[in-house]
């Protein structure tokens, strides 16, 4: 699996492409900010799918752009769709940034899956952060370690903020005990902001994260 990391805008958001590495089509998760350096990694290869890992407006700001420029299709979960078509859903309003994307052409829910070559993703429903934040699950047919990105639902030694409007701290304490806990150590963390980790790391660190 290849899993490339653009850092992006004011608040330095995670933009990841995944691909199989053999050739296959892209996914890219969280179009951030900067649609110029977005296209440009992205080069002539085909993207399958630009999935939002929540509404945030610091994870939209390049959507538009990246979708016209790719074709591919817009992906993001159903509790958070229909937020993105105003600055206030997508919490921007606030601190200044009238971001929005469009209306997402496909409406993802729980145990769906994308495929990309022979990379295949899994949504895991993480409310919390937003009532609609996923994290994706991606699965090396190779056989090597899963990745998982977390958006922001799970950082380096942290979690999402809670306290804008949609979140809920027990609600994330769920995300993580249920969805994220359990996974094998060896899965590599892929957050929406700052460094790598592994489950396994953050079981060790990270006090929000139980010691399943």
């Amino acid at each position: 699996m290849l899993v490339e990391r653009l850092v992006l805008g004011p608040l330095e958001t995670n933009c990841w492409l995944v691909s199989d590495g053999r050739g296959g089509p892209l996914v890219m998760v969280d179009p951030a900010d900067d649609p110029e350096r977005i296209i440009a990694a992205v080069g002539e290869r085909p993207v399958v799918a630009v999935i939002l890992s929540h509404r945030h407006f610091d994870h939209i700001g390049a959507v538009r752009e990246v979708l016209a420029a790719t074709g591919a299709p817009l992906m993001a979960h159903a509790d958070d769709a229909d937020a993105l078509a105003s600055p206030e859903g997508t919490g921007g309003a606030q601190f200044g940034f009238m971001r929005t994307a469009p209306v997402p052409d496909r409406v993802l829910h729980a145990g769906d899956a994308i495929e990309a070559g022979e990379v295949g993703l899994s949504v895991l429903h993480t409310p919390g952060h937003t009532k609609g934040g996923i994290c994706l699950l991606a699965h090396d047919a190779t056989g090597g370690a899963d990745h998982l990105f977390s958006g922001d639902t799970l950082f380096a030694g942290s979690v999402g903020r809670t306290d804008f409007e949609g979140g809920d701290a027990r609600e994330l304490g769920r995300s993580l005990t249920r969805e994220l806990a359990p996974l094998p150590g060896e899965t590599v963390v892929h957050p929406g902001h700052g460094p790598d980790s592994t489950i396994q790391r953050e079981r060790r660190v990270n006090p929000f994260l139980p010691r399943a």
